[in-house]
């Protein structure tokens, strides 16, 4: 337990610089940005005083070093400051609407998983057989497809021609459960059929390389039928880069897929993002921005305990 906490401890220091130099690079990116915040809350018909005077009031007339200070002074007691426009809390906002992008997230993931992990063992066991390139093409052709393109021939299919689930919308898991998982289902299918294609290729090799070793050709040998050994003895060592790319998946799931949230108009990290920056509203990118890190860093540090949980010859350092 004690080396498990050490190495935990160690990448959460790492992750201390890579927290703060991704945040103050954007902090800095903002000044790029045409425009300002006041000029954006009082419009293109403000005077420049008038505009002044709002830069004033939320600090943005500050330096970018010094204004970046405060905010992250702000960040260690939990305080991301408040929206432009609606004074919320923006810590309040990001928890809103991290929780939309959580559950397609997590359905999209879930649906993803169920898929990906029969169809790869299938395959692998039939390497070179009808259903394997016939799944592996249609793997690829999922993959070439944008993601806009696929948004919308999904749209066509499930709400325009057979009229089962609707295009756009929300409606939240507490209100109504069974409307909420309507509203999910196409937004979570989206995301989760280019996920679905990488899952199926990276662990379909990994079963065929596995598939080859000697331990299993002995297993064979000795008449334990294929099936057994690829769940038995396969699936697990065949793991290792899977996970990596499990853990890639899931932090850009989190990250908010903007094109598909936009598209279905589903209140989530993604639509807010694109927002907050048509607003320039830097508090609420700031904070998008901060939580992607550390969901990025928590789950490298859970993808490297995984290793030593799959494999036991590689220890956690």
């Amino acid at each position: 337990m004690v080396p498990v906490l050490k190495a935990v401890g160690i990448r959460l220091a790492y992750g201390i610089p890579v927290f703060l130099l991704v945040t103050f690079i954007v902090g800095m990116f903002a000044e790029l940005m045409p425009g300002s915040p006041g000029a954006a809350i009082l419009g293109d018909q403000a005077t420049q005083e008038a505009v002044d005077a709002i830069n004033k009031r939320f600090g943005y007339d500050l330096p970018p070093f010094e204004r970046y200070v405060n905010w992250l002074a702000g960040v260690v007691r939990l305080d991301f400051g408040e929206t432009l426009f609606s004074r919320e809390p923006v810590i309040e906002l990001i928890g809103r609407r991290l929780a939309v992008t959580g559950e397609l997230a997590l359905l999209a993931l879930f649906w993803s998983l169920v898929v990906s992990i029969p169809l790869a063992l299938i395959a692998a066991m039939r390497e070179g057989g009808i259903f394997d390139r016939a799944v592996t093409a249609i793997s690829s052709a999922v993959i070439a497809i944008p993601g806009f393109v696929t948004v919308v021939i999904l749209a066509l299919i499930f709400t325009v021609t057979l009229r089962a689930f609707p295009a756009t919308g929300w409606v939240a898991f507490t209100d109504d459960p069974l409307q909420n998982l309507k509203y999910a289902f196409l937004p979570a299918l989206t995301l989760a059929l280019t996920e679905t294609a990488f899952f199926y290729r990276i662990l379909r090799s990994e079963l065929v390389g596995t598939l080859r070793e000697d331990f299993v050709l002995v297993a064979r040998a000795k008449g334990i039928p294929v099936p057994r050994i690829a769940v038995r003895h396969v699936l697990r060592p065949s793991f290792t880069s899977f996970v990596t790319v499990l853990g890639l998946s899931i932090g850009r799931l989190l990250g908010g897929a903007v094109i598909v949230e936009f598209f279905f108009a589903v209140p989530g990290i993604g639509g807010e993002t694109l927002l907050a920056v048509s607003q320039k509203d830097m508090g609420v990118i700031q904070a998008v921005v901060a939580l992607s890190v550390v969901v990025y860093v928590v789950l490298f540090i859970i993808v490297d305990l995984a290793y030593a949980w799959i494999d036991p010859r590689v220890t956690v350092k």
